[in-house]
């Protein structure tokens, strides 16, 4: 029996798992690297964390799995979007990766469209505005404030890519996780030779990018033994894709009408689409999909599960105390205290922009705001109105969808969010809509291991894959009660960000 590997270079830690042909789960290992915020804004990350995390993770999981080296027929790849690797003639990394969560490029986000000849122009060329967790802005930064480092980059790569580069020694990327650089004409599937032209970047500095499934390079022999002889040299490397689309086939979403909530650090909104449809206001995404030939719209919350874990640190300290010393979860506590708080939280609301908000507002100087507290809330109040605010904002992505008469009449949601029934039952009721979870959920490495056994025929496409693999939970109905009181307070909710928009920028410029 052939087996596959899917690895996933997320923001907290690089996540490797073994499937067999019939995507039963064989092995998996997680392996954690750290961020840093060297000032407000900013976020970034030492690339040699993801490659010490997958010489620790894949190891692990072929150990877990049982199989022998001979046996893993492909492996696929996965990452955490939009982050900026440069390498110089000597393919040293050049600086810290300036990651997707990153707000610091606003400026550049200005220059960009003014190059472009207009925020019009811009969409027609590569179907997005320019935003501040693009890749595109980050490389104009650097040549901005950092030209010194600019000057000696001779390749520009994403997060997995780079991985990718020390596994095959190929400069290679693939059509879903390239939308994300702004530099990708989805429509076409190619670089844009028009923006880049505008923007005086080389089309040189960029990898070659495949199709998602397509085997872009092969192991090398040094690679083989930096992983302890864990793959053979030669093991085929599909193109694999973004963490978003790669978690999108990890969970079914390639056909039309069907949709995913996915809550992690941040939360996606995640469409499938037969063609590029481009929303004239630039509020959600057109990227191009992990399946040959397809798109799909994404709206995204950039601080959703990271606002729980914010409250979390910030004042779960009890829970956490009674968690380490029962052996449980804290989270499961505070949801404990929100779940006894009643719906709508008596008109507490919390807007999750802790860093900046994305869709629809494309904001890097939102914040996170409490607004309605009074002498009745408690904690519990609190811990509610956090998980309430953030199935607002995925709510404005959704609907956003259904402006657009994008189709969707099933959403699946996933991530570790997903886990939790209230959180679900949440996005039910907010959404008024019904949901479904998955059966086995491993999100993005999943789905670039299904895309490793499409490239290496074990499957005649994405869809056939899927078909055979991925399996739904019976769906959660939205309660009619709780929807009613939601559907009274989110226009409410969403007021409140144009209400304070001026003030979150006087708030900036007074902190420098």
């Amino acid at each position: 029996m052939a087996f596959y590997l899917g690895i996933d270079i997320g923001t907290s830690g690089t996540r490797a798992i073994i499937i067999d042909q019939k995507g039963k789960l064989r092995g998996a290992a997680t392996a954690g690297h750290t961020c840093q915020a060297p000032k407000p804004l900013w976020s970034e990350q030492a690339p040699a964390e993801w490659w010490a995390a997958v010489k620790q993770a894949v190891p692990a999981a072929v150990q877990a799995a049982k199989v022998k080296p001979a046996d893993i027929a492909g492996l696929g790849l996965s990452g955490q979007m939009h982050g900026l690797v440069l390498l110089n003639r000597k393919n040293e990394v050049l600086r810290p990766a300036i990651l997707w969560n990153d707000q610091r490029t606003g400026a550049e986000c200005e220059e960009i469209t003014k190059r472009a000849g207009g925020r019009a122009a811009l969409l027609k060329m590569v179907s997005n505005p320019a935003l501040t967790g693009f890749t595109a802005p980050k490389i104009l930064w650097v040549r901005n404030h950092e030209p010194k480092v600019f000057d000696q980059a001779v390749k520009i790569l994403l997060p997995k890519d780079y991985i990718r580069f020390l596994l095959t020694g190929e400069y290679a990327t693939e059509v879903s996780d390239a939308s994300g650089m702004l530099l990708l004409d989805v429509t076409r599937r190619v670089w844009s030779k028009a923006l880049l032209s505008k923007l005086h970047l080389d089309i040189a500095m960029l990898p070659h990018c495949y199709e998602s499934h397509v085997v872009s390079g092969k192991l090398t022999a040094a690679a083989s033994a930096a992983l302890g002889g864990a793959l053979l040299p030669g093991t085929p490397v599909v193109g694999g894709g973004g963490d978003c689309a790669a978690g999108a086939v990890g969970a079914g979403i390639v056909k039309s009408g069907v949709g995913s909530v996915s809550i992690g650090t941040s939360g996606v909104v995640f469409v499938h689409a037969e063609k590029a449809q481009t929303d004239p206001l630039g509020r959600v995404h057109t990227f191009c999909h992990a399946v040959n030939g397809k798109w799909h719209n994404m709206g995204v919350t950039l601080c959703a599960g990271g606002s729980l874990q914010w409250f979390r640190n910030a004042l779960g300290e009890p829970e956490g105390a009674v968690a380490r010393l029962t052996g449980g979860d804290p989270y499961d506590l505070i949801v404990r205290e929100a779940q006894a708080a009643p719906t709508g939280c008596e008109g507490l609301c919390f807007l999750p922009y802790l860093t900046g908000e994305r869709t629809p507002h494309a904001d890097p100087l939102a914040k996170g705001c409490f607004i309605g507290i009074t002498p009745r809330v408690t904690k519990g109040y609190m811990a509610r109105a956090v998980i309430e605010g953030v199935a607002y904002g995925l709510a404005e992505c959704i609907n956003i969808f259904r402006e657009l008469n994008v189709p969707v009449r099933q959403i699946r949601v996933m991530g570790g969010g997903s886990k939790n029934l209230f959180w679900n039952q949440m996005i039910a009721d907010v959404f008024n809509q019904g949901t479904c979870g998955l059966k086995a959920s491993e999100g993005a490495a999943y789905g670039v291991a299904l895309l490793a056994a499409v490239g290496t025929k074990a499957f005649k496409n994405v869809e056939e894959a899927c078909a055979a693999t991925v399996r739904t939970c019976s769906p959660l109905k939205p309660n009619a009660a709780n929807a009613k009181v939601y559907a009274r307070y989110y226009p409410l909710w969403k007021n409140l960000y144009k209400s304070l928009k001026g003030d979150f920028a006087a708030l900036a410029e007074a902190h420098g």
